[in-house]
């Protein structure tokens, strides 16, 4: 039996959703590509081009819903391992498109760099406990232009793993579906087995932009999965209600899923999000605030009642270090996400409002994740009898009658998740004769030790070959005379 935690009523979904088409139909979207708008009006809506916003009917968004796919698999670079998308199925990846790099010695937030992103990518890759990865950090040194399709590269190169990215212009999107489709021997091999899942975001409030609504429509085209990243800011750009976000937040999503759908029926598409509380004291956009997480929670929860794939940001803290605070709003969040059954959870990693990543915190957050899917697992009988057949020759000895048993041995480690050094559980004196490590420091220790076993996973030559070949290309029309050096780290 699998905890669970609902916020919303069934009463309430429905109100939420009967506002959400009330307000596609009277208010509208903005839609800022003409492609899109033409799509949207071919489908039925109704379009004011003078100021570019769309009208929706509820019918063609329930026309759209009725094929979106319930569930969907995600592969691995190889073609296999796929995680499942879809139901209660809970899975983590780290935060994504951070610019700055904690620095452990200094604890100075510095700006990020390839360096950097291949060393997240490697610790994921070996952390169990992430099933994604994710385009984690911004390689300042390299041109924007192709920041994202680098980013992606970076990946490839180094592991395995379904990946979450995004592409960020109009103009990279295809290379990127390129650089996947080399693992899959073209564009329906990649159809067959997706290896990624791309962010889309609109911009709240209500508004999709010419690039968005245009990547929306590519992703669909190629069959490359999307998550609708829905970012509503409670009581600044969306009502300060949470309910009032989470209905703002159906509007983005259902518009977004209606157009995507009219690109291609029956394309996979996830119902996600980024949503936050505006802390009026500070100006500041606090993930780690339950409300955050109560937000998710509601959002998720309505993508759940739709049968929609469900993804959200949890798992991350706006504190500076990793220190109590990151702990507890980490910790907090990501249960609070798992419970609700969110499908893709990202966010592991990141300090200071996702502007940050941390190498010590991924690995403090794949504890976090560890536990979280263990609690997942519930309670299982593991015999024919719950306890009495264990109580066979029991003498009353206050110790050893159950260390004795075999059974003992066997399910002691299925029964525990059991962590890593980097969570402390021994006693007193063993700590103090280490030298009374924090959590910190041990989490250094756990960095260094991962990163000096990594090994990069086998890779097909012709594959990366033209992989290089393409980047290199790409980067010489950026303006780069030649890439970093990434194969000799």
């Amino acid at each position: 039996m699998q905890p669970k935690i609902e916020l919303l009523s069934p009463e309430l979904v429905g109100r939420v959703l009967d506002e959400a088409f009330q307000l596609l139909q009277t208010v509208g979207v903005k839609v800022q590509s003409p492609a899109a708008r033409r799509l949207l009006a071919e489908g039925g809506a109704l379009v004011q081009e003078d100021t570019e916003v769309v009208f929706i009917p509820e019918s063609l968004v329930r026309k759209a819903l009725a094929t979106v796919p319930s569930t969907f698999q995600l592969f691995n670079r190889d073609g296999e391992d796929s995680l499942h998308l879809g139901g209660d199925a809970v899975h983590f990846d780290p935060g994504s498109c951070g610019v700055h790099m904690l620095e452990a010695k200094s604890l100075v937030h510095r700006p990020s760099c390839t360096e950097d992103l291949i060393q997240i990518i490697k610790l994921t890759e070996m952390l169990p406990q992430y099933d994604a990865q994710s385009t984690a950090l911004v390689c300042n040194e390299v041109p924007k232009q192709i920041g994202d399709l680098y980013r992606l590269y970076l990946v490839l190169m180094f592991s395995k793993k379904p990946i979450i990215t995004g592409a960020f212009s109009k103009q990279t999107a295809h290379f990127m579906f390129d650089m996947l489709a080399l693992f899959r021997g073209g564009r329906e091999g990649l159809r067959q087995k997706p290896m990624a899942i791309f962010d889309v975001c609109p911009s709240p409030p209500m508004i999709w932009s010419d690039f968005a609504a245009q990547n929306l429509i590519d992703l669909a085209q190629a069959w490359v999965p999307a998550e609708i990243v829905s970012m509503p800011l409670a009581g600044v750009a969306a009502p300060v209600t949470l309910i009032g976000a989470v209905v703002q937040h159906a509007v983005e999503t259902l518009s977004g899923i209606t157009l995507h759908q009219l690109a291609q029926a029956g394309a996979p598409v996830i119902w996600g999000g980024a949503p936050a509380i505006f802390d009026m004291r500070y100006g500041t956009t606090p993930m780690g605030a339950i409300e955050t997480a109560m937000i998710d929670v509601a959002t998720a929860q309505i993508g759940k009642a739709l049968g929609i794939p469900t993804h959200t940001y949890l798992g991350a803290s706006d504190a500076k270090l990793v220190d109590a605070q990151a702990g507890l709003e980490s910790g907090m969040s990501a249960l609070i996400g798992a419970l609700a059954g969110i499908n893709m959870i990202s966010g592991a990693g990141m300090l200071d409002f996702l502007a940050c990543q941390s190498l010590e915190k991924l690995v403090i957050d794949a504890e976090i994740i560890g536990m979280v899917k263990r609690l997942l697992k519930g309670i299982e009988v593991h015999s024919e009898t719950l306890a009495t057949a264990l109580f066979e020759d029991f003498r009353f000895r206050f110790k050893g009658d159950f260390l004795r048993q075999r059974i003992t041995r066997q399910l002691f480690p299925v029964e525990q998740y059991l962590p890593s050094e980097v969570i402390d559980r021994g006693s007193l004196r063993l700590w103090e004769e280490v030298g009374k490590p924090d959590a910190f420091q041990r989490a250094g220790v756990r960095v260094r030790e991962l990163l000096e076993n990594y090994q990069r996973p086998p890779i097909d030559e012709h594959c990366q070959d033209t992989l290089i070949a393409l980047v290199e290309e790409l980067a010489r029309e950026a303006g780069m005379d030649a890439l970093p050096e990434i194969l000799r780290k």
